[in-house]
C-alpha cells in the first residue's frame, strides 16, 4: 500500500482546487531565485485567505509581513479592482520582489507596500486616519503579534476578521515550560485572546506542505452594543 504524507495530500488538493497556479507559482519561483526565505503560506492557505477575503465582502485589507508577496496576491485578487491592500513589509530587497510579483500578476494598481518596522508604520498609518480594514493578516515576526494584534483592533471596525498565522508552532503552543521566543509569544497572543472583550477567537490547527502549525481566526466584537 503506498503511503501519502501530509504534503502529498497538500499538492493533491491544489492542483484540483487552486487555481491560476501558473502566476502563483511563477512568484514562488522569483522568490526562490532572489534568496527570499521559503516560508510563504502554501497555496491551499492562500486560496484559503482569498476565500475568506471574498466571503466577508473585504475591500480593504491590511497584511503585516509582506514578504515577496505570495499571500498578498491572493488577497488582493479577493479586494478586487476597486479594493486596496496596504501591506508591511521590514525588509527592502523583499519589499522590491514583490512589488514584481504583484506587477506581473496584474494586481500592483491596487497594492501599497510600506517598507520598515510594522511597528514604526502602524503609527503612520493610524494617523492618516484611514477607513477600517475589513481584514487584517498578521504573518510577520512572531514575537510581535500581540501587539500587531493590538493595532488591528485600532485599525478595523466590528465584525472585522484578524488572522494571524503560525501559532501552533508543531505543537508546542501547549507547552508551558517552553522558553522558544516564538512559542511564549503565541501563549501570550492566546491569552490577550481569550481575555480581550473585543475579540471573539479560535485557534484552528492546520497540516499539509507546511507541517505542522495553526493560525487565529478572530472576529471584531461590537462592543458598543447593548
Amino acid at each position: 500500500m503506498t503511503t501519502f504524507d501530509w504534503a502529498d495530500v497538500d499538492n493533491y488538493l491544489a492542483d484540483k482546487l487552486v487555481g491560476d497556479r501558473d502566476t502563483t507559482a511563477a512568484a514562488l519561483a522569483t522568490n526562490a531565485a532572489e534568496g527570499l526565505p521559503a516560508i510563504d503560506v502554501s497555496a491551499a492557505q492562500g486560496k484559503f485567505l482569498h476565500l475568506i477575503a471574498r466571503s466577508i465582502g473585504a475591500r480593504r485589507v491590511l497584511e503585516i509581513g509582506t514578504l515577496g508577496g505570495y499571500s498578498t496576491i491572493w488577497l488582493a485578487r479577493a479586494v478586487g479592482e476597486k479594493g486596496l491592500v496596504v501591506t508591511l513589509e521590514f525588509e527592502p530587497r523583499h519589499a522590491e520582489v514583490a512589488r514584481g510579483n504583484l506587477n506581473r500578476a496584474g494586481v500592483g494598481d491596487r497594492v501599497d507596500i510600506r517598507v520598515g518596522a510594522a511597528l514604526e508604520s502602524l503609527p503612520v498609518l493610524g494617523a492618516e486616519d484611514p477607513e477600517p480594514f475589513d481584514l487584517v493578516f498578521i504573518d510577520a515576526d512572531k514575537v510581535n503579534n500581540s501587539n500587531y494584534v493590538q493595532w488591528a483592533l485600532r485599525l478595523t471596525r466590528p465584525d472585522s476578521v484578524i488572522i494571524v498565522d503560525n501559532v501552533v508552532r508543531n505543537g508546542a503552543v501547549a507547552d508551558d515550560a517552553s522558553t522558544d521566543s516564538a512559542v511564549q509569544a503565541s501563549r501570550d497572543l492566546i491569552d490577550l485572546l481569550s481575555s480581550d472583550p473585543r475579540l471573539d477567537a479560535t485557534v484552528l490547527q492546520t497540516v499539509g506542505s507546511k507541517g505542522w502549525d495553526g493560525f487565529v481566526y478572530a472576529v471584531v466584537n461590537d462592543n458598543t452594543a447593548g
